[in-house]
């Protein structure tokens, strides 16, 4: 049987922000939450000068899923190489490679390059193969687009803040309290309503009405990555109105009989919603106080009942 060449194909699109940034959104792993919004957290499996295996957590069709990939990274022709692997039929092998071209400052061209074959160089697999790749390809660089544009004009707007505890006890301990999130709302004063879900192991989708300090609350979802008894990971899919964007993590160090558990957030205010939540004339500053505040003040009772919960014994 003849063999039959592997496809090469090509997609572009322009995107008005810095080559450099665009490159540094796209290899910067952590960034990815903030710029495709299908994706929950990226760790990094094996990290090398140039080279890197990564884990995706994505959500699909309303599930989250994960999957591995390799890739090679080069700044200085900001390029980036990656291939799958495992393919799944009628591929048989797929790779391919990000380009990105500065045609003018302050502009970026995207390259999207892909190279694959088919199952048994089968001519009807590789049509079949070609139009999902044109489709996908497609749509993927148009939702960069605008996820890159947006997160490059909302830089002012992002930021990132920690709270911690240092707990007498184990790390197993803390990590349950933090794990266990179907019990918040017997276990913490803050939260009046709870649903959290593990159809997948490590995998929740946690859903709770928060009080705030005026009594009122609010409703948020989130999908979590859980790395027992270490890290638990989430994004907030739906969230209140000062915020287009919150990520965070939780994370557990144990050392000599001590626990260092920190909380992580990373928020992006929402600017339009500025004025209508805390008045005509707030400014990005107050905005910016006012969600810290809310934040931490929920971390901080949470990793302080996590304390008394790890140094109970219970």
């Amino acid at each position: 049987m003849p063999q039959f060449p592997q496809r090469e194909v090509e997609h572009e699109i322009d995107i008005t922000a810095p080559a450099d940034t665009v490159y540094r959104l796209l290899a910067e792993v952590t960034n990815w939450p903030r710029i495709f919004p299908p994706t929950l957290h990226v760790d990094h499996l094996e990290r090398g000068a140039t080279t890197e295996r990564i884990r995706i957590w994505a959500t699909a069709n309303g599930q989250a899923k994960n999957w591995t990939s390799h890739r090679e990274l080069d700044p200085g022709t900001r390029r980036i190489g990656f291939r799958q692997e495992v393919t799944s039929p009628p591929v048989a092998a797929m790779g391919g490679t990000w380009i990105i071209e500065e045609p003018a400052p302050g502009t970026s061209r995207v390259r999207l390059l892909h190279h694959y074959r088919a199952v048994g160089d089968d001519p009807a697999k590789l049509e079949w193969i070609d139009r999902a790749v044109d489709e996908n390809s497609r749509s993927e660089l148009a939702a960069l687009k605008v996820n890159v544009e947006k997160a490059h004009a909302a830089e002012e707007m992002t930021f990132s803040f920690e709270d911690s505890v240092t707990v007498a006890g184990s790390a197993k301990d803390v990590y349950d309290f933090i794990n266990d999130a179907h019990l918040w709302d017997q276990r913490l004063p803050h939260v009046a309503r709870v649903s959290c879900e593990e159809d997948i192991p490590g995998l929740q989708t946690l859903e709770m009405d928060t009080r705030a300090k005026d009594g009122t609350t609010h409703t948020t979802k989130s999908y979590r990555v859980c790395f027992p008894h270490h890290t638990i990971a989430y994004k907030q899919v739906t969230l209140p109105a000062l915020m287009t964007l919150h990520t965070g993590r939780w994370t557990f160090h144990e050392e000599n009989g001590l626990v260092t558990a920190v909380s992580q957030h990373t928020v992006t205010l929402n600017a339009d919603n500025i004025g209508k939540v805390l008045g005509e004339g707030a400014t990005t500053a107050e905005a910016r106080r006012y969600v810290h505040t809310a934040l931490s003040t929920n971390s901080r009772a949470t990793l302080g009942h996590a304390k008394d919960f790890a140094e109970a014994g219970s």
